[in-house]
């Protein structure tokens, strides 16, 4: 193999979210370019209300691409979670509509469901033995068939304005600068937690001039996203939620003890297992948290559209899919992030927010889509071989 070779295997193997992140600029430098309008004077890509709507559609996909990750490290796949979010998006519809409950009672009666189920899902998997492929594919149906029936097939609207706020509202400009704040602050003690375990263990950090300019480097790209959704009508709640979900999966995979049992598992699953790990715990534990994705996604999704639609989540599972490899999950499974799997969802929805705004065919956007996710899955055994070798 020639030295250049080697030096792109290297770099994807180590820096894929760099390069992930490079992607993006490219793609939205080249929707940039393309939806140029003349008169006046701008790109239609590259507005902050277009900014907000991109980072909403994203959010929704972010939701389930974020506990896909441990799925399919895991060593598992869930193809049901799109229909999971159309079930239960239609369920809170109906509860909501129909029967007058609560906000409250609502989102927690769906939240309670979706975690059932995807403990279903994995228990039918782990202790049954049954392939997550089978259980998932027969699960997508048995929720399709089961929203048609309580649907009856029909859009169940109009929901209540406060269930609408959760998909279709705003932060005020002070309570958006007041999290960015927040968020800053926690990365910086995850930061000075993360280097304080290394140092006690022995392993390399990053030197304190690097550790800085990366912080500031992060600072500066909080600041310019607030700014800019500020300057629309300020920070989507779904992107909020989406954040929040980002810090705490991130804190469960990097420093919990759950976390590492999951990529264990992925890693090793009989070496796991003679460890003492309760792997089939493990697994069940991440469809759990599948299912719970997958009803704050529901959930979205109706408040989102202000009506329960049977169609809901629609292909919802294959996006997802999609987010997690191309934001480096392995195949194979014991490697992912959760910060990879949501740029992979970022660089979905700028595909699709931008190739809409063109007017490209929808026959066109779903081939480029699945073109994009065998490329990734090459990059993925690319990669892999530099870890191995």
């Amino acid at each position: 193999m020639t030295l250049t070779g080697k030096s792109l295997r290297r770099f994807l193997a180590d820096y894929k979210i760099v390069a992930l992140l490079i992607v993006v600029a490219l793609i939205w430098a080249l929707f940039a370019v393309l939806t140029y309008d003349p008169e006046m004077g701008r790109s239609q890509f590259l507005t902050a209300r277009n900014f907000s709507n991109l980072l909403r559609q994203m959010a929704i996909t972010g939701m389930l691409a974020s506990a896909m990750v441990f799925v399919i490290v895991a060593g598992e796949i869930d193809l049901s979670v799109g229909a999971l979010l159309g079930l239960l998006g239609g369920i809170a519809a109906v509860l909501d509509v129909v029967y007058g409950w609560p906000l409250w009672a609502t989102i927690s009666t769906v939240l309670v469901l979706g975690v059932a189920l995807g403990a279903f899902n994995g228990w039918l998997t782990a202790y049954l033995g049954i392939p997550s492929f089978i259980v998932t594919l027969g699960g997508q149906l048995v929720f399709r068939g089961i929203v048609l029936g309580i649907m009856g097939g029909v859009t169940i609207a109009p929901i209540s304005p406060e269930f609408k706020y959760i998909g279709q509202g705003y932060l005020p400009g002070w309570l958006g600068n007041l999290c960015a704040i927040a968020l800053f602050g926690v990365l910086i003690l995850m930061t000075l937690r993360t280097r304080a375990s290394k140092r006690k263990h022995n392993l390399q950090t990053l030197s304190s001039g690097m550790e800085v300019a990366r912080l500031l480097g992060i600072g500066i790209l909080i600041l310019g996203f607030i700014l800019i959704l500020n300057s629309y009508q300020g920070v989507p709640v779904p992107v909020l939620i989406l954040l929040v979900i980002l810090g705490v999966f991130t804190v469960i995979a990097k420093q919990t003890v759950f976390g590492r049992h999951i990529y264990a598992v992925g890693s090793n699953t009989e070496a796991t297992r003679f460890s003492g790990v309760n792997v089939n715990f493990v697994k069940m534990a991440v469809f759990a948290l599948m299912g719970l994705m997958a009803a704050v996604a529901g959930l979205t999704t109706t408040s989102r559209l202000a009506a329960g639609t049977p169609s809901a989540g629609m292909g919802g599972e294959l996006d997802a899919i999609a987010s997690c490899f191309i934001g480096g999950t392995s195949m194979r499974g014991g490697v992912g992030s959760v910060l990879g799997a949501l740029v992979g969802a970022l660089i979905m929805s700028s595909l699709d927010n931008g190739m809409s705004m063109l007017g490209v065919d929808t026959f066109w956007q779903q081939i480029i889509k699945g073109s994009i996710l065998v490329l990734a899955v090459y990059l993925d055994i690319v990669s892999s071989g530099t870890r191995r070798g």
